[in-house]
């Protein structure tokens, strides 16, 4: 069974999955809502029906001191939203403070076109946010 990390925003949201024996984990897409929760949730329904997903992951955006952010109260709302519409799938959260930021990094160094960034980082972040819960469960 499969991971999905989500990174949860409220534009566009990061996709990214482990592989059937989680092992590795790759970037899949980012999911452009603006908004509108129903897009993600339909996605998501679709990716059930294509991948073997037991768990999703949940990037939640913590203050540097450690305090909730007004983005945690509304990804909270979303994990909520995901535990009405899957309520067979397991959901974890992970501390996403840095992951954007990471991200960036990344592109930076592999000098991805400026134009190309924003359609990256969320998935970017994903794969950050899944790669931090598979360290987590396989100490």
């Amino acid at each position: 069974m499969r991971k999905l990390g989500i990174d949860y925003g409220e534009a566009r949201t990061g996709i990214a999955i482990s592989d059937s024996l989680n092992i590795t984990v790759q970037g899949l897409e980012t999911i452009h809502q603006e908004g509108n929760d129903k897009k993600i949730l339909a996605r998501l329904e679709e990716l059930l029906q294509e991948y073997e997903i037991d768990t999703f992951v949940v990037g939640m955006p913590i203050n540097m001191n450690g305090t909730k952010s007004q983005r945690a109260e509304e990804t909270e709302k979303f994990i909520h939203k995901l535990k009405c519409r899957f309520p067979k799938i397991k959901i974890e959260t992970i501390d996403e403070r840095l992951t954007t930021v990471a991200a960036h990094k990344t592109m930076h160094l592999l000098n991805v076109d400026k134009r190309k960034k924003k359609n990256i980082v969320d998935t970017i972040s994903a794969v950050y946010i899944l790669e931090t819960y598979m360290k987590k469960i396989e100490k």
